[in-house]
């Protein structure tokens, strides 16, 4: 799915061809931040971010539709799928803001696993409605992607089959025909099975596979993304491979040092996907979870809550910014 080189006035149009995703026609490596708790950011905090995020070299960041925790939901939509219209609002104004910045956001959905608030759109109709909510607030801005699912291959209240899945897509295609749309997928590293599904059976416009958490990872990224690619090459049907949420921080038993990070980074671009994001989150095991970076912005920024070792990720992704554009 190509898309026009002019220029919105809005933002970049994202598009897909091939195994690159374009920006108002071009060919683009999205380099991410997650910004999960995003709706959830006082203007100044956001203005800020937003701010520091393009200065270092980023050009999309990932925010949740469907986000509570730490005793605050700042969801767009109710469990049942209804309109939250303060942070719906709150959602139309960081897409924009973006725009205005020329980043990309990817706008996920999720039916909780009890971390992130409680289990919400638990079957298709409340998944449906709030999928129409969203994608018709947001549909004038050509800037943002959906995730229809995060994690939806994971057993419990998470999980979205893929006939539920086909009808979603089906559903963003008649609402708003242009717009790029994937569900993520964790547990493990992608299959030639699930591949497939994937692209042929459900119709999504690229992959998010949520690549293990441990020291071996950043090592494997290369040979990972190329084996996905050689499957596509396969079926005839190749799209993009994007990864939106990689390791971090205050997650399980390994703290990924600064090296780490730059090697999963380079490991993607070189291996030929499409994206990779900076992921961080809450502390797990600190008191109250702090930092809790971006899973909570009401008092802090982003950039205010990092560790010593993320200030170092980030001073080394503006670094290597400029290099990471397809030849």
């Amino acid at each position: 799915m190509s898309e026009s080189a002019t220029p919105s006035s809005r933002g970049p149009r994202l598009g897909a061809d091939g195994a690159r995703f374009t920006l108002d026609g071009q060919p683009a490596f999205l380099l991410g931040a997650s910004y999960y708790a995003g709706q959830g950011a006082p203007g100044a905090v956001l203005e800020r971010d937003l701010d520091l995020l393009q200065d270092h070299g980023f050009n999309w960041i990932r925010v949740w539709t469907t986000w509570a925790a730490f005793g605050h939901d700042v969801s767009s939509v109710d469990t049942d799928g209804h309109p939250r219209p303060l942070y719906l609002e709150r959602l139309e104004r960081l897409v924009r803001d973006c725009g205005q910045r020329r980043l990309i956001v990817d706008v996920t959905f999720s039916r909780g696993n009890g971390a992130t608030g409680p289990p919400r759109l638990q079957g298709l109709e409340p998944h449906r409605r709030a999928v129409r909510v969203v994608v018709e607030r947001l549909k004038d801005q050509p800037n943002w992607y959906l995730d229809l699912a995060n994690e939806r291959n994971i057993p419990g209240s998470r999980y979205v089959g893929p006939e539920e899945l086909r009808d979603l897509r089906q559903l963003v295609r008649e609402l708003d025909p242009r717009r790029l749309v994937t569900a993520s997928c964790a547990g493990g590293d992608l299959t030639a099975d699930e591949v497939r599904r994937s692209v042929q059976d459900v119709g999504l416009d690229f992959l998010a596979p949520h690549r293990p958490r441990d020291a071996a990872s950043p090592a494997q990224t290369t040979g990972r993304t190329r084996e996905a690619l050689g499957w596509l090459r396969d079926l005839g049907q190749v799209v993009p491979v994007h990864y939106q949420e990689p390791f971090r921080r205050g997650y399980g038993k390994w703290a990924p040092p600064a090296g780490a990070y730059v090697e999963d980074l380079l490991g993607a671009f070189d291996g030929g996907a499409a994206g990779w994001c900076f992921h961080t989150g809450h502390q797990g095991g600190a008191p109250a979870g702090r930092p809790r970076r971006s899973f909570d912005l009401r008092e802090h920024g982003l950039f205010d809550q990092l560790d010593e070792v993320e200030r170092e990720v980030v001073q080394e992704i503006r670094r290597l910014a400029p290099r990471l554009r397809p030849g």
